[in-house]
């Protein structure tokens, strides 16, 4: 949560124009103050933190934003509820996966978003029991955006259960793109794609998918997801359980290439 406070009072400052130093003199704050700031690490009171957003002229509601996730600074975890009720549009993790530089998925169900073609999401949004109608186009656009963060500046790797694959999402031919689009971004050299094969049973990521992602400057945070919210954690302790999970999902997954195969088993079996 001090990441996502730190990024926001630093697109508040950005607005004014002015740098660091010069907002400090300003306020008759310490340069170091603001910084710390900035960097999630607490050192200022609630007053504080609004009077200096008062002087960047923030909206009042950025401001009230900004505030929450203050006094929620240095909690172990936090649930969040997307204000418009939508889905995947919760602007936390979004921008969280912009500035990830590897992102590691495990997904028991599904095709992980990101690698999900636009027809795909189109019928997943659809199913979905607790968005609208009327919000489809949006949440569509939204989740279809995600997938600009498939670049070479940063690394990726997911986990996909056998059952994921081979459920048959849309009509066959839509389910049969899917799959021939996996295959087409796993020669990615950026991009490692590795099945959990249903032949193994039970398997350590039975409680449900997650993402774990990482940053050059912060610890990293697991995002999980659920049908109307979402819950990050960056402790260490919840973070580690997370990691040791992926671990031992990496000691039953097939490789890459075996991954491979076995997409292009299913596909030829239909």
């Amino acid at each position: 949560m001090g990441r996502e406070f730190g990024a926001g009072v630093r697109a508040a400052i950005g607005s004014t124009g002015l740098t660091q130093r010069q907002l400090a003199e300003h306020l008759g704050w310490q340069e170091a103050k603001i910084s710390d700031m900035l960097a999630g690490k607490g050192g200022v009171t609630r007053e504080e933190v609004i009077a200096l957003l008062a002087y960047c002229r923030t909206t009042a509601a950025e401001r009230d934003r900004l505030v929450a996730l203050f006094e929620e600074t240095g909690e172990k975890g936090w649930l969040q509820f997307p204000e418009d009720g939508v889905p995947d549009q919760v602007r936390t993790f979004i921008e969280h996966e912009k500035s990830a530089t590897k992102i590691v998925a495990w997904s028991a169900t599904l095709v992980p978003g990101v690698l999900q073609i636009p027809e795909y999401i189109q019928v997943v949004t659809e199913a979905s029991p607790v968005i609208d109608a009327a919000d489809f186009p949006a949440v569509v656009a939204a989740r279809i955006a995600r997938a600009e963060i498939l670049n070479w500046d940063r690394e990726f790797v997911f986990y996909v259960h056998e059952f994921a694959l081979r459920l048959q999402v849309g009509g066959i031919e839509v389910w049969r793109e899917q799959l021939a689009h996996l295959l087409r971004v796993s020669v990615r050299t950026y991009i490692s794609i590795r099945v959990v094969p249903a032949s193994i049973g039970i398997h350590p990521g039975t409680t449900g998918g997650f993402y774990l992602l990482e940053f050059p400057k912060f610890l990293p945070l697991v995002f999980l997801d659920s049908l109307n919210c979402c819950l990050f954690f960056d402790d260490t302790e919840t973070v580690e359980v997370y990691e040791t999970t992926l671990k031992r999902l990496a000691a039953v997954a097939l490789d890459e290439e075996e991954s491979r195969a076995v997409i292009d088993s299913i596909l030829e079996g239909h």
